[in-house]
Order: C-alpha cells, then sequence, then structure tokens
C-alpha cells in the first residue's frame, strides 16, 4: 500500500529557493557595512522598481543586503538567474525570454548604481545591461537601438514607436542616477499613446557617458538639439515634447526654452538651480562624474549651464510640473519655484500628497497622467500647424 509521503516524493517538484522579506530595522542595518546601508536607504523598494526591477527581485535583493551580501554582489548573482532562466527558455514562449532578459538587465543596471567612478568593471557591466536590454528588445520588435551623431560625441538611446499613426514624438531623459532604459515605463505609455518615444542617455548619462565617453560640457544643449533633429527628421512635421525625470527635468525645461520645435515639456523632480547642489557628499560626486571630472569648479561650471528657469525663443510651451509632497530631493518650495518661474504662462503642477522622488511610489498612475497629458497637448499642437 502507498503511504501518503511516498506518494509525495513520486510527484514532480521544483522547488525554487528565495531568501524572502526580511523585516528591516535601525539595529539591522546598523549592523551593516557603510556601502549597504547606504543602498538600501537611498533605493528604497519603490525606487528600484521605479528602474525596472521586477518586485520579487527587488525583495529578494534587499533581503540579500541585510544577511549580509553586498549591494552589487547580490544584483548580479540575481541579474545571473535572470539570464540563465531566458537562456535556458528553449521554444518557450517569446514573452517569457523577453521578461527575464528585462529583468536581468534592470538588475545588472541596480548593480552598479552606487559607484561613484567609471571603471572598466563599471562598463562592462552597464554594456551588459544594454546588451541584454537589446536582446529582449529584439525579440519584443516595439523598440529599436539608436546612435544620434553630435559634435561632442554620440548619444545613445531607444526608439519606441507608437502603436498607429503617431500624434508627435517625445524625447525622455533621466537624471544623475536613473537613464533611458531605466524609465522605458514613461516610454511604453506614451506609445501605447501615439507618441513615438526617443528613451535618451543625455551627455553624461548611461550609454552616452559609459559606452561613448560623452560627458556634460557647457554645449550640452547642442546634443539635445541633434536628439531633437533625429526626432524631426524620423517624423517630419509632427510636433515634439520632452519629459525630464530627477535632474533630467531641469534639462527638459531648458532645452524646452531654447527650442520653438517643443511644444510640450513635463518635469518630474527637477531642480530650480542644479548648480546649488552642495558640493559635498555622493550624489555631488556623481554630478562631478556626470562631467567626467573630479574638479569641484570644473564639474560646476557644466552644471552652471543647466539653467531651467531660464527665458529663450520659445517663450510659452505648455508646461507640466509633477511634483511627489514627501520627496526627499525636492522640496515643495523648489517644485513651487519651477511653476512659478518658468518663462511660460501655459503651466500647471499635479502633486501626489505622498509621492516620493520621481513619484516611484505610484508609477503607473505617474505614467498615465504624463502620457495623457502629453498626447492631449500634442494633438493640440497638430491641429494648429
Amino acid at each position: 500500500m502507498t503511504t501518503q509521503s511516498q506518494a509525495v516524493e513520486e510527484l514532480a517538484i521544483v522547488r525554487r529557493e528565495h531568501t524572502g522579506r526580511r523585516i528591516e530595522t535601525e539595529e539591522a542595518l546598523a549592523a551593516l557595512p557603510a556601502e549597504s546601508q547606504a543602498a538600501l536607504r537611498q533605493f528604497s523598494l519603490e525606487r528600484t522598481m521605479g528602474y525596472g526591477v521586477d518586485y520579487s527581485d527587488a525583495v529578494e535583493l534587499r533581503a540579500r543586503v541585510l544577511g549580509g551580501q553586498r549591494w552589487q554582489e547580490a544584483a548580479t548573482e540575481l541579474a545571473g538567474t535572470c539570464l540563465r532562466r531566458a537562456d535556458d527558455a528553449g521554444p518557450a514562449p517569446r514573452p517569457t525570454r523577453i521578461a527575464y532578459l528585462r529583468r536581468s538587465s534592470a538588475l545588472l543596471r541596480i548593480s552598479q548604481i552606487m559607484m561613484l567612478a567609471d571603471t572598466d568593471e563599471r562598463r562592462t557591466i552597464f554594456g551588459d545591461a544594454a546588451e541584454q536590454y537589446a536582446r529582449a528588445a529584439e525579440l519584443s520588435g516595439d523598440r529599436e537601438r539608436v546612435t544620434i551623431e553630435t559634435p561632442g560625441g554620440p548619444l545613445a538611446g531607444w526608439l519606441l514607436a507608437s502603436d498607429g499613426p503617431a500624434v508627435g514624438s517625445a524625447v525622455v531623459v533621466g537624471g544623475v542616477e536613473g537613464w533611458a532604459m531605466d524609465f522605458d515605463s514613461v516610454g511604453e505609455a506614451l506609445a501605447a499613446r501615439g507618441i513615438d518615444a526617443l528613451m535618451l542617455d543625455g551627455p553624461g548619462q548611461g550609454e552616452t557617458r559609459l559606452t561613448h565617453r560623452h560627458y556634460l560640457t557647457p554645449r550640452w544643449l547642442d546634443a539635445f538639439r541633434r536628439a531633437i533633429d533625429f526626432l524631426d527628421a524620423h517624423a517630419p512635421g509632427l510636433p515634439i515634447g520632452v519629459i525630464g525625470n530627477s535632474m533630467g527635468g531641469s534639462f527638459a525645461m531648458a532645452v524646452a526654452a531654447s527650442d520653438t520645435r517643443i511644444r510640450a515639456c513635463v518635469d518630474n523632480g527637477g531642480a530650480p538651480a542644479p548648480s546649488a547642489v552642495p558640493p559635498a557628499g555622493t550624489f555631488f560626486t556623481k554630478m562631478l562624474t556626470y562631467a567626467g571630472t573630479d574638479e569641484t569648479e570644473q564639474g560646476l561650471a557644466c552644471w552652471r549651464t543647466v539653467t531651467p528657469l531660464a527665458a529663450g525663443p520659445n517663450a510659452g510651451y505648455p508646461l507640466l510640473v509633477v511634483h511627489g509632497g514627501k520627496d526627499p530631493l525636492v522640496s515643495d518650495e523648489m517644485a513651487l519655484t519651477m511653476l512659478r518661474d518658468a518663462p511660460t504662462a501655459d503651466k500647471k503642477m499635479v502633486v501626489f500628497s505622498d509621492g516620493d522622488h520621481c513619484i516611484y511610489n505610484h508609477k503607473r498612475d505617474r505614467d498615465v497622467l504624463i502620457a495623457d497629458w502629453l498626447r492631449l497637448r500634442l494633438a493640440e499642437a497638430k491641429e494648429s500647424m
């Protein structure tokens, strides 16, 4: 007679081991190395997911770091697991391979987020992340890798074509830490609403910096104009918008004021004066690396040219400011300054009362808000052209 335990042994059972969520206390954090403490505090579960990391991977990453594993090592190991599942999928449905490749890419990108210098190791990690993202893009067929030549060097990006006839185009940029691939949910929301979306690594960001060694310089605006040229040539005659996330919001507003082809702008988390960031700490070090230097004055000379509130030839561009009421980096007063002092009368601000920086904790609502507003404004601009 077969016992219940024997019957269980005969079943085909595959067990996937996970660390599982750990309770995060100040005592547990205090026992960790300084870098691990910083990573866990700076990159909350919501922010990590905001950069494209799957929920289960984000939970596992935090649990492993709380258990004593280094942030980079834990994220890299998890990326390897996702990559093996993608490669071992065999005849599995294409969406399965796409999902694992994108998960692996996001984990690799988050693995290098605490690095302060552009070492060969960092370039390799980010290059691998981009290649896995490119493999997923080839399978999905919904986006393509693009390189845009500029006087200062190539710009790297990903173009998401609109679903159906396009009503306009848009440039989407990130900030000091989150870059083009990290904000692809914004690009996907735009494409779903009939907007060609160029997810761009501007000077000092992502592949543009780590692969092409194109850093922020006082002539950064020339590079963005070439990106606008690219969209203008891709879809001639269609209105163009620009969306900036985090410090990218400061760049976006400066671009909008300077180029009459920009018919709408979204600032999601920008600062009125990026060069006013206190010249100390890891964030300022990352700003210097963004400019390809470790010299404070040289770096600040570049950042002083990012002037989101300066007037330009494109007076009156429509502006949407998106702000989080619990943003630890951009205060309510800073957000109000962006709204009040922007060189346009056609502007409004939407505040998420409990929103964190870049509204990572309301990611889907944020993307819907931005994409719907931009589609409306670009459709109005198209009708008036």
